[in-house]
């Protein structure tokens, strides 16, 4: 029956199903990770957890936006930053 639907998800919605809950996960630990982090201000640098969890809801959004388009919306071409380093500011010693 070569016409006929399943009603079965698919291996690729399986997966991406996996890969939106893995990102959900990584996105809250991330974010317990930054309320966590202490700095020490000895620390030259620190993680940039804030455009970690942004880059993370870019992703989803993407994940989904493949799983339900919508009409010819136009796609966002901006890249994923993947810089997650922060310069600590120097410090001067108190006189």
């Amino acid at each position: 029956a070569s016409g006929c639907v399943s009603a079965a998800p698919s291996h690729e919605q399986i997966a991406m199903s996996l890969i939106q809950n893995q990102l959900e996960i990584t996105e809250r630990l991330a974010d317990r990770a930054s309320l966590t982090n202490t700095t020490d201000a000895q620390e030259r640098y620190r993680f940039d957890y804030h455009q970690l969890i942004q880059d993370i809801q870019r992703i989803r959004r993407g994940v989904r936006s493949y799983l339900s388009p919508s009409r010819a919306q136009p796609r966002d071409p901006a890249e994923l930053v993947g810089d997650y380093r922060l310069d600590t500011p120097l410090t001067e010693p108190s006189p």
